[in-house]
């Protein structure tokens, strides 16, 4: 005999089995597990003239990437569309330069920021950092000769990125990326 049991305190538009959202410290769980998987960092292809990726399954149906930095690469100034994520150098050394402001999403082109908003940080194998929806920033492998890795993750998965430019205190808008672009 089946015995079926329903609970009156689950909302009805949620699937039995749907798992909830990953947090930005599951994310950095994943990634930070990720970056020491010696072998699966191994695997990802280098090339030396630009960077490389390859798309991970990341954990409860957020997008996750495997990437390589060859030397002197960076992203440029972006954000991720309103994901919320995390990353983890598990090769070389990765600086992040953030902000520590919430930038408006929409009806602007040019921003002037405010002093004291710039933030750094130096990321090495098996470090990382999460990061909320707003979050602003460049990643950079300044290494001359090496190549480094990291592992990244983003909830809900990437609906777009934001591409600004920066001169000194002023932060321009320049393009808007949409998945099909980069996958």
């Amino acid at each position: 005999m089946s015995l079926s049991v329903r609970s009156s305190d689950a909302p009805e538009s949620v699937p039995r089995n749907a798992s909830p959202a990953p947090s930005s410290a599951e994310l950095l769980e994943f990634v930070r597990r990720t970056a020491v998987d010696a072998p699966l960092v191994a695997s990802l292809p280098l090339d030396p003239e630009g960077r490389t990726w390859v798309r991970l399954d990341g954990p409860g149906g957020s997008e996750a990437w495997l990437i390589g930095w060859p030397p002197g690469t960076g992203t440029g100034w972006h954000d991720h569309g309103g994901s919320h994520g995390a990353f983890a150098a598990a090769a070389g050394t990765l600086r992040e330069e953030s902000l520590a402001a919430r930038i408006p999403t929409e009806g602007w082109k040019t921003l002037e920021l405010a002093d004291g908003v710039d933030r750094e940080r130096q990321l090495t194998a098996g470090r990382g950092r999460a990061f909320g929806a707003h979050h602003v920033h460049q990643v950079l492998n300044e290494s001359a000769d090496k190549h480094a890795v990291s592992v990244h993750a983003y909830y809900p998965p990437l609906p777009m990125m934001r591409r600004y430019s920066r001169t000194g205190a002023v932060l321009r808008l320049e393009h808007v990326e949409h998945p099909e672009e980069w996958q």
